[in-house]
């Protein structure tokens, strides 16, 4: 008998996007004109369909197919928009699939947002109750949990109080201890967790690892956190587009889903220019690269080799005593593995200044592996003033170090660099 608890088969999603049309200018007597039109269309046609839209298809999961073995802890990862929040909801049975088909031994209990599965107007010990019944769970079974849930979610306070009125840490505290320990066969949890603080953050971990390893029940997670995600999965599932392009062990496909940062970045400038995630936006990123010393745009470097990171940056409001933080992390835990930092201006610098910054590392000497960029536009004031920050959350690749040398004694940690800004008008 297989010990597959669920089986995955060539699922796909299809949802329709509205855009609206373009429209030209018009005067006010066509407004009113069209107006009428309208109105006449619904009074003499009433099943005449009145179209101001463009619709497109759009495939969130795209044949999708993949078992889990009872008992296993399987990390989902991928990029933003690749289908992994989809991919939870049919799982979850909170939409269907447009084609394909699965198969669930038991129980599921999910957290996908703030929220899941709650009814605002009800107390917490009332919602407790609920998803327990929706679980499928006897009064008496509930019962019998109740105590263990409320101390895990610390809200003993305000378990009598209608959860509209709880914070979005406090709904989330509850929600996971309802769904880890109501004992579903399966419990799936995404990035919901992040609301939460680092110490919940800890214990719902903790949790997640107890359920799996000595309850066998099934846990599937999805985050962005890749060293909780490294230390709680034995098995990864990485998404692009909608697709599965890895399902193997949990390094191979961290290692493969740190790969999708290169694809079609290399020998490209990063336009930086519309982004809206900013901090002040006092002064702006417009552009990246990273070169090395022939300035041939890469990504990967060997042991030894010089790296030149190039940007742009425009001054959109006078500022002074304008600096660069730069640094490379850890791409699992973004722990900082090296920095430097150079003041670029003391004076001040009036809006609509552009200018070039680059800074060179020569002869890198990092451990080989993958490494994040991390670079900050601040002033040098106190107390400090970010201005624009770039990492990997905004589609920044990551730079990769190989060597032809294997040292098993080299270790990982915190150490200083060597690196020379220069400055040049664009």
């Amino acid at each position: 008998m297989s010990d597959s608890i669920i089986k995955v088969e060539n699922i796909s999603k299809k949802y329709i996007i509205g855009h609206h049309k373009q429209e030209n200018y018009v005067t006010l007597r066509d407004k009113i004109s069209n107006g009428v039109q309208s109105l006449t269309q619904r009074i003499f046609q009433p099943h005449h369909k009145i179209v101001d839209q463009v619709h497109e298809e759009f495939w969130a999961l795209d044949d999708v197919s993949f078992e889990v073995k009872r008992g296993e802890v399987i990390g989902i990862i991928g990029r933003n928009g690749a289908g992994k929040s989809t991919l939870l909801k049919i799982l979850s049975r909170i939409t269907e699939p447009t084609k394909g088909s699965m198969r669930l031994k038991g129980r599921v209990a999910s957290l996908l947002e703030v929220g899941t599965g709650f009814h605002n107007e009800l107390t917490g010990r009332e919602n407790i109750f609920l998803n327990g019944a929706i679980l499928g769970m006897s009064k008496q079974e509930i019962i019998m949990k109740f105590d263990e849930i409320v101390a895990f979610a610390e809200i003993e306070k305000f378990i009598d109080t209608p959860v509209k009125h709880y914070s979005s840490g406090m709904y989330v505290r509850l929600a996971f201890a309802v769904a880890a320990n109501l004992e579903p066969e399966i419990l799936i949890v995404d990035e919901v967790l992040a609301v939460g603080d680092a110490a919940f953050q800890k214990k719902c971990l903790g949790k997640m690892g107890e359920v799996s390893t000595k309850e066998g029940r099934t846990v599937l997670f999805v985050s962005h956190n890749l060293q909780a995600v490294q230390n709680l999965c034995s098995v990864g599932l990485v998404l692009e587009q909608g697709k599965v392009i890895e399902h193997s062990d949990i390094d191979t496909s961290i290692k493969t889903y740190m790969s999708l940062w290169h694809k079609g970045e290399v020998g490209s400038n990063l336009n930086l220019k519309d982004r809206l995630s900013r901090c002040s936006g006092d002064v702006r990123f417009t552009s990246v690269i990273v070169q090395d010393e022939n300035k041939d745009t890469k990504w990967e470097f060997q042991e030894g080799n010089t790296i030149k990171v190039q940007f742009f940056y425009q001054v959109f409001k006078s500022v002074d005593n304008l600096m660069v933080y730069f640094s490379l992390t850890s791409p699992i835990n973004d722990q900082i593995i090296t920095n430097c930092k150079h003041t670029i201006s003391e004076q001040e610098l009036l809006p609509g200044h552009v200018e070039r910054v680059v800074i060179d590392i020569p002869n890198i000497c990092l451990r080989p592996g993958t490494y994040g960029l991390y670079i900050v536009l601040g002033n040098t004031a106190n107390p400090y003033t970010p201005y624009d920050v770039l990492d990997n959350n905004v589609s920044l690749p990551f730079i990769t170090i190989t060597s032809n040398e294997t040292d098993p004694h080299k270790r990982i940690g915190y150490f200083s660099i060597n690196s020379i800004m220069s400055l040049s008008q664009p």
